[in-house]
């Protein structure tokens, strides 16, 4: 044998040794680092990256509100796992965040240690609220590195968040999805009543109410500056201690008057008389007062929303529990045809029939 090949056969021999004895020689690829934490108000376009439950999320068009998951819109494309980093939910492998201080503004997204040693994940933007109440609705957040947190209350609601998409597109980024499932716990009956196509039928019913109020989830407060003043009623024994022009409409259905404020807030647990600008500072609580009237108010009609949809006495009752006569009976036949377009835009997005007795 040739020195050149006797020289080529122990080499050989000896890699082959050393795999034999050190095992197959394998490669180790570290997860990512994680994006910046996913935002339920921010608007991310198309190549935008964010994290979320330790995966970094990259956007494929246009998209706010719509939590990064592989289901809803397809708007999502999974990057893998991620760690580190400012990735929020999942990002990191220990609990490292500061003190809950109250009255100190939050963002979407801030995690904080709360007075009873839990972690909690902010929902929304909040001015420093107490974390075991909804806008906090991450209570307590998981931090072991799995991204685990408790679901939304009302997780199934009927609506999911791409077809809340749908059916406000041009809606202010003060209007979230995570509000309004935040909210759920506050009506528990509410499209959880009667058949899946009841359920999704009254959903569709208070949201096509909803949308013409705002405008399409588009106005928070009253635009009509003039009308301010005149919403204290002051015969009432509690007057109006947030001021005379301080009860205008605010909201997804525009709740205006002190005492509608009191009544409101006394069935809530939250103090509206005093603090009404929380209608239009705290998302959870906006959707609590709209389904607060949805689920317990007649107006000047002769039953709640809630119950003409589950009993099928049909849309059209919806509408004379909001504004009666002025708009029923031929007040103003537009504008109930317009409640009624947005209904039937609603169903069908829904994938259920609209049913009878639409008009009022």
């Amino acid at each position: 044998m040739s020195r050149q090949r006797l020289l080529a056969f122990l080499t050989a021999l000896a890699v082959a040794v050393g795999i034999a004895l050190l095992g197959p020689m394998t490669t180790t690829a570290s997860a990512a680092t994680c994006a910046a934490g996913w935002n339920a108000t921010a608007v991310y376009t198309g190549g935008s990256t964010s994290s979320y439950n330790g995966h970094n999320w990259q956007a494929k068009w246009w998209t706010q509100g719509e939590t990064p998951s592989a289901g809803g819109s397809g708007v999502w494309a999974d990057q893998g796992s991620c760690t580190g980093g400012s990735g929020g939910s999942g990002g990191g492998s220990s609990c490292d965040y500061p003190a809950w201080a109250a009255g100190r503004a939050y963002v979407a997204g801030d995690i904080v240690k709360y007075t009873n040693g839990n972690y909690y994940k902010a929902s929304h933007d909040n001015p420093g609220y107490d974390p075991t109440i909804s806008t906090w609705y991450w209570d307590p957040y998981n931090c072991s590195g799995d991204g685990g947190t408790t679901p939304p209350p009302n997780g199934s609601f009927v609506v999911s968040e791409a077809q809340f998409n749908q059916m406000f597109p041009n809606r202010s980024s003060f209007y979230t999805y995570s509000g309004l499932t935040a909210a759920l716990s506050a009506y528990p009956g509410f499209a959880k009543t009667g058949s899946d196509t009841v359920k999704k039928q009254e959903a569709a019913a208070f949201l096509a109410n909803v949308s013409h109020e705002t405008g399409g989830l588009v106005h928070v407060v009253e635009q009509n500056t003039a009308n301010y003043p005149h919403y204290c009623d002051t015969s009432q024994s509690y007057g109006c201690p947030a001021g005379q022009s301080a009860y205008y409409g605010r909201g997804p259905i525009q709740l205006s008057w002190n005492f509608n404020y009191k009544a409101a807030g006394d069935a809530l647990g939250i103090d509206l008389l005093h603090n009404p600008n929380l209608v239009q500072t705290d998302p959870a609580i906006a959707w609590k007062t709209g389904l607060w009237y949805w689920n317990t108010q007649t107006g000047p009609g002769t039953m709640t929303g809630h119950n003409a949809m589950v009993n099928g006495v049909g849309f059209g009752e919806t509408i004379r529990s909001i504004n009666g006569s002025i708009e029923c009976n031929g007040g103003n036949p537009a504008q109930v045809q317009s409640r009624i377009n947005a209904y039937q835009s609603f169903t069908s997005i829904l994938g259920v029939p609209a049913g009878s007795n639409l008009s009022c």
